[in-house]
C-alpha cells in the first residue's frame, strides 16, 4: 500500500468512524430532551443539577456539541473545498462560533465541576484552553492567507472537538466499576482522550501537510 494511499483510507475510516459516533451521541443526548436532572451523566451530578447556570451551561454543552462533529466532518476534503468554497466558509464560520461563542465558555463552567476530581478538572480545563487556542489560531492564519497553517490548526481544533467520542469509546471498552474507581477512571479518562486525539492529529499532520513548525 502506498503511503498516499494509506492516508486516503486512514481519513475514510476517521471520518466514517465520527460520523457514526456522533449520531451514536445523538442518540445518547435526545435523553436530556426530557429535562429530567436524573438521566444519563446527571445521575452523578447531583450536587450541581439544581444549580440553574450548570444545568444551563450543560444543555447548550450537550445540544450544541453534535454540530460542531459534523460541521468537521466536511471541513478536510479536498474536492469538497474545491466544488465548495462558499459552503467551506459558512460551515467553517458556525464550526468556529460555536466554539468560541458557546462551548469554550461552557465548558469552562462544566470543567469547573467535572468529575475525576482534580485530575479530571485540570484535564477538561486544559483541553478548553487548548481548544480555544487551536481554533483562534485557524482563524488568524486563514486571514492572512496561510492556508496550510489554517489547515493544521483546524485539524488540531477539531482533534479537541472529537475528545469526546474518544472518551466514551475508552469508558465503554475498558470501564468496569468492580474493578476500577469511577473518578480515578474519569480523571485519566479526560487526559487520555486528549492525549489520543492529538496524537492522532500529529500523525496527520506529519504525512498529510507541513507540520506547523513548517519542518
Amino acid at each position: 500500500m502506498t503511503k498516499s494511499l494509506g492516508i486516503k483510507l486512514a481519513k475514510v475510516i476517521a471520518v466514517f468512524s465520527v460520523f457514526i459516533f456522533s449520531m451514536l451521541m445523538l442518540k445518547t443526548i435526545s435523553q436530556y430532551t426530557s429535562l429530567d436532572k436524573t438521566v444519563g451523566f446527571l445521575a452523578f451530578k447531583q450536587k450541581v443539577v439544581n444549580n440553574p447556570y450548570w444545568m444551563a451551561f450543560f444543555y447548550i454543552h450537550i445540544f450544541s456539541i453534535t454540530l460542531c462533529l459534523l460541521a468537521g466532518l466536511t471541513q478536510f476534503s479536498p474536492q469538497f473545498l474545491r466544488e465548495n468554497r462558499s459552503l467551506h466558509k459558512m460551515i467553517g464560520r458556525i464550526y468556529v462560533y460555536n466554539i468560541l461563542i458557546i462551548n469554550v465558555p461552557a465548558c469552562f463552567v462544566l470543567g469547573l465541576f467535572s468529575n475525576g476530581g482534580l485530575i479530571g478538572i485540570t484535564g477538561f480545563l486544559i483541553q478548553d484552553i487548548l481548544w480555544a487556542y487551536f481554533t483562534v489560531a485557524a482563524v488568524l492564519y486563514i486571514k492572512k492567507g496561510n492556508i496550510i497553517q489554517h489547515k493544521n490548526f483546524m485539524i488540531l481544533s477539531y482533534a479537541v472537538t472529537t475528545t469526546a467520542i474518544t472518551f466514551r469509546i475508552i469508558k465503554n471498552l475498558f470501564y468496569n466499576e468492580k474493578d476500577h474507581d469511577y473518578e480515578l477512571f474519569y480523571g485519566i479518562n479526560v487526559w487520555m482522550a486528549l492525549f489520543i486525539n492529538l496524537l492522532i492529529a500529529y500523525y496527520f499532520l506529519r504525512r498529510n501537510v507541513p507540520t506547523i513548525a513548517g519542518k
